[in-house]
């Protein structure tokens, strides 16, 4: 018969670290969205009305008066219609189902082991109670007969 010895507080301990780093994760993922869409912003559009402007040193630089190209197609006001801000979307655009699944499959991991737990749990206090049952069910007087002798 197998053994198992499950320290359910080890098993919270371990679920709060896991929290913490999928917090980490979360936050990582919501940095890499605004810096896609700052990035899409900050390539300009290849739209007639672009204004030609220099820099110091007088490098030209086209700008918009108005940039475009958020980062995720829920976040899009507008469609990108520069080259790289519209790259930078579809990047998103792929990507989105495979955040998506890392932050399902992180919660479906905690959840997960947080309910195993809990049936280990009501598993050994279930076990227990039989143990208690049997012990009380236990005729006294039957034991001090047994093998013929009073």
């Amino acid at each position: 018969m197998a053994s198992w010895d499950i320290q359910p507080q080890g098993v919270q301990g371990q679920l709060k670290v896991v929290g913490a780093h999928s917090e980490d994760l979360g936050s990582a993922l919501n940095t890499l969205l605004t810096d896609l869409q700052e990035a899409a912003r900050a390539a300009g559009t290849a739209v007639p009305g672009s204004q030609a402007t220099t820099l110091p040193g007088g490098a030209p630089v086209l700008t918009t008066a108005k940039p475009v190209g958020p980062v995720a197609p829920d976040r899009l006001p507008q469609k990108a219609t520069g080259p790289v801000a519209a790259a930078l979307v579809e990047y998103a655009s792929r990507r989105k189902g495979d955040i998506k699944a890392m932050a399902d499959r992180v919660q479906a991991a905690v959840l997960g082991a947080a309910q195993a737990t809990n049936e280990y749990v009501e598993g050994d206090l279930e076990a227990a109670r039989n143990a208690q049952n049997a012990a009380r069910a236990v005729r006294l007087d039957a034991l001090k007969t047994f093998g013929g002798k009073q």
